[in-house]
C-alpha cells in the first residue's frame, strides 16, 4: 500500500510543527518505509491503518514515534575526519592558551543522534588536552530513542566498524555481550538531553566548541537562521562553530564569519559578541 496525499500531508505537517523538518513532495516512499516498523510496533496492520487511527484519535506517544522515525540519524565515528583534525591541529591549541586560567573546555554536540559524535569528541579531547585539564561534552537530540541509545553507550560490531580505529576501540570500549560499551571513564564526561534546536533553548553555560553538523540541511532558511541564532547565544566570544560540509551561515546569519581551520572551515561570531548578548538582525 502507498500513502495518500492526505496521509503524507498529515505526517509532513506534524513533522514540520514538532521538529521544523521539511518533508517535500516526493518523500512519500521514505515516509512510508520509516513508518512501517512503527505501525507494526503498535499493532496496526499497515501504515495507512496506523495513520488513520492516529488522525481519529490523536495520541502524543505515537506522534512522538513518528518524529523519532523520521528524524535522520545517519552518523559514524569521527565523521568526515577533517573537523576532528581541525580540533587537534588548530582549535584546541588556541583554546588551551585562552583557557589557561580555568583549564576546562565545554563542547556541545547538537543533533548528537545515537552518540557517536559526542563520544568521538570525548576521545579527541581525552587524547589532546594537557594533563590536569577537564572537559564536558553535552549531546542533544530531538529523538527520545536516540537520546536513550546515546546514554546507554552500547554499540554493535557493525556500528563500531564505521570509522572507529581499532586502537581506540580497545582503549575506550569494553565488551558487553555481543556489543561494545564505552568505558565509564569516558562516559563520565559526556551527558545527553532531549532538545529541539528550533525552540527556545533552556539556560545553559556557554560552550567553547559547538558541533552543529549536518542539521541545517533539513530546515528552511528562516528555521536555519533561528537555529544559528540560538547557537550563537551559547557560544563563547572566541568559540568555534562547526557545520556540515554542505552547510553555511553565509546568506543566512551575518553575525558569523567563516574562518579556515586546517583542511576545513569553521565559523566564529563576528567581533566576539559575548554569549547571550543581543544580536544584530
Amino acid at each position: 500500500m502507498t500513502l495518500s496525499q492526505a496521509e503524507f500531508t498529515y505526517v509532513s505537517t506534524l513533522v514540520r510543527k514538532e521538529a521544523s523538518i521539511v518533508l517535500a513532495p516526493g518523500k512519500e516512499y521514505l515516509v512510508e518505509a520509516r513508518l512501517i516498523p512503527v505501525a507494526r510496533a503498535v499493532g496496526a496492520a499497515n501504515v495507512n491503518e496506523f495513520l488513520a487511527d492516529l488522525q481519529r484519535r490523536p495520541n502524543p506517544a505515537n506522534q512522538r514515534r513518528i518524529i523519532d522515525a523520521l528524524t535522520t540519524n545517519e552518523t559514524s565515528w569521527f565523521r568526515d575526519r577533517e573537523p576532528f583534525m581541525a580540533l587537534t591541529d588548530v582549535v584546541l591549541p588556541e583554546l588551551v592558551k585562552a583557557r589557561a586560567s580555568t583549564r576546562k573546555i565545554r563542547v556541545w554536540s547538537a543533533a548528537s543522534s545515537s552518540g557517536q559524535e559526542a563520544y568521538s569528541l570525548a576521545i579527541t579531547l581525552q587524547e589532546n588536552l594537557p594533563p590536569g585539564w577537564s572537559y564536558e561534552i553535552m549531546g542533544t537530540d530531538i529523538s527520545t530513542e536516540m537520546v536513550k541509545r546515546a546514554e546507554a553507550a552500547e554499540y554493535s560490531q557493525v556500528e563500531v566498524n564505521r570509522g572507529l580505529p581499532a586502537q581506540q576501540l580497545v582503549q575506550y570500549f569494553e565488551r558487553a555481550g555481543a556489543h561494545w560499551r564505552i568505558t565509564a571513564q569516558l562516559r563520565k564526561n559526556v551527558s545527553f538531553r532531549l532538545m529541539n534546536l528550533t525552540a527556545p533553548l533552556p539556560a545553559m553555560q556557554p560552550f567553547d566548541i559547538v558541533f552543529l553538523r549536518n542539521v541545517l540541511i533539513y530546515f528552511d532558511v528562516a528555521t536555519k537562521r533561528t537555529v544559528l541564532q540560538n547557537a550563537a547565544k551559547l557560544l563563547r566570544p572566541d568559540g568555534w562553530l562547526f557545520l556540515g560540509a554542505a552547510e553555511t551561515t553565509i546568506g543566512i546569519d551575518d553575525n558569523y564569519e567563516r574562518v579556515a581551520a586546517g583542511r576545513t572551515s569553521a565559523y566564529r561570531v563576528r567581533n566576539g559578541v559575548p554569549a547571550g548578548a543581543p544580536r544584530r538582525g
